[in-house]
């Protein structure tokens, strides 16, 4: 299906690795300019650049750090020195560390939710000036701010937050912006496998319908499609592509 992203300019925050690499490309593969941002990985947003260029498209790699306000600012004024507008937006960078509840610090609290819900606001604000009428935007959530999480309830509520901000956001730009969000399962990237490790070595088999985890590109793909013209009846929608965990 031809996503009608033809010369569309999109920006994926946290496009070094996992998700957000993936989406990266497939939006470059149909058609659409992208810039990247990176927190840590400067060769992993290297190569996700190189991928983007690869499919015929133009790329931009860009620092920013979502629990600093100082680098989301300076990250929006270089794109704004390089870029007219945005056509997409793609939230899908996050942090995450596994602590059960009892052990969780208030130090370790502050960050992991200033970087799933307070960085993705900021984001939000720089970035509204950029979109365009028509434009879309797509958070990336998880299952866990449906389900709460005991080995990681920081990353749990921040992400619930960010289902709401969503929705919160969509009320306040619509009918000019779309804003929606998807909610992946557990997806094998270098953050999810971390997860992986502390559950019951049956939990795919015994507590997701199709048991087994996501692969990355599952998840980019419907992100993709989501934030494309193809939606565009949708917004303040969440999607759910956890493997039927829901369910169980």
């Amino acid at each position: 299906m031809d996503l009608q992203l033809t010369d569309k300019i999109a920006l994926v925050v946290g496009a070094s690795k996992g998700i957000g690499a993936e989406t990266a490309v497939i939006l470059a593969e149909e058609g659409a300019h992208v810039a990247v941002t990176y927190e840590s990985d400067a060769a992993g947003a290297a190569e996700t650049a190189r991928r983007i260029r690869d499919a015929g498209r133009e790329a931009w790699s860009i620092p920013l750090d979502l629990a600093s306000p100082t680098s989301i600012e300076s990250a929006f004024a270089d794109l704004r020195r390089r870029l007219t507008g945005l056509d997409l937006l793609i939230l899908s960078a996050g942090a995450n560390r596994i602590t059960p509840f009892d052990g969780l610090s208030v130090e370790e609290w502050d960050r992991i939710v200033e970087v799933n819900l307070g960085g993705p606001f900021r984001v939000l604000r720089e970035a509204r000036s950029l979109l365009r009428d028509g434009s879309s935007v797509v958070a990336v959530a998880s299952v866990a701010g449906r389900t709460g999480a005991p080995h990681h309830a920081h990353y749990a509520a921040a992400k619930a937050g960010l289902i709401n901000l969503t929705r919160s956001a969509a009320r306040a730009w619509a009918p000019r912006v779309r804003v929606n969000c998807v909610s992946p399962g557990i997806t094998l990237t270098e953050m999810g496998r971390l997860t992986v490790e502390v559950l019951p070595e049956d939990y795919a088999k015994t507590r997701l319908l199709v048991g087994r985890f996501a692969d990355p590109g599952e998840i980019a793909r419907v992100i993709a499609f989501v934030a494309s013209p193809r939606c565009a009846y949708m917004t303040g929608s969440v999607v759910d592509i956890d493997g039927g965990r829901l369910l169980r």
